[in-house]
């Protein structure tokens, strides 16, 4: 399977916009719970983030890039969705898959708000979680590290907290 490095900026794009007009393909249950893999990157603020940070919290590991305009057009519910649901155990975390490196997730993360740990995604941490076929790639982990659910392309805000509301 290719890799989103591999792959050409046009061919992704039109991967992501093709997701996002794709009802049957934006969000799709898992049929086996299993557990999340393991993993632990270094957080844009420099601390390490990961699984076993996280334990115990409902976690939402979104795959994305700032370039991607179905990503883009997430992030706002984003923000509000861990503002809102913070202090039940929520944690977002944004995992770019940007070539252009920590500084231009930097700025678009500052010019855009985003109240969330965002870090680059590794090689390593996309197979973990069986590869990225097309951002945004998200995936819902519960409090006891399972994956409830997986989505691949654009959600609403309010679709997506009525799948994450039942977990917190």
């Amino acid at each position: 399977m290719k890799s989103l490095r591999s792959l050409p900026f046009a061919a992704l794009l039109a991967l992501a916009l093709s997701l996002v007009s794709s009802p049957s393909l934006r969000a799709e249950a898992l049929p086996v719970v299993g557990p999340a893999p393991a993993w632990t990157l270094t957080a844009l603020d420099g601390k390490p983030i990961g699984l076993a940070e996280l334990k115990g919290k409902v976690v939402v590991v979104d795959f994305w890039a700032t370039w991607c305009p179905p990503c883009v057009h997430e992030i706002p519910g984003y923000i509000a969705l861990q503002k809102k649901y913070a202090d039940r155990g929520l944690v977002i975390v944004g995992l770019s898959v940007d070539r252009k490196g920590v500084s231009v997730v930097e700025a678009f993360a500052k010019a855009k708000g985003i109240n969330y740990p965002l870090a680059m995604a590794t090689p390593e941490t996309v197979e973990a979680f069986g590869g990225v076929e097309g951002i945004p790639t998200t995936f819902l982990i519960d409090r006891d590290g399972k994956i409830r659910h997986k989505k691949v392309g654009s959600m609403e805000a309010d679709d997506y907290e009525k799948l994450l509301a039942p977990l917190l």
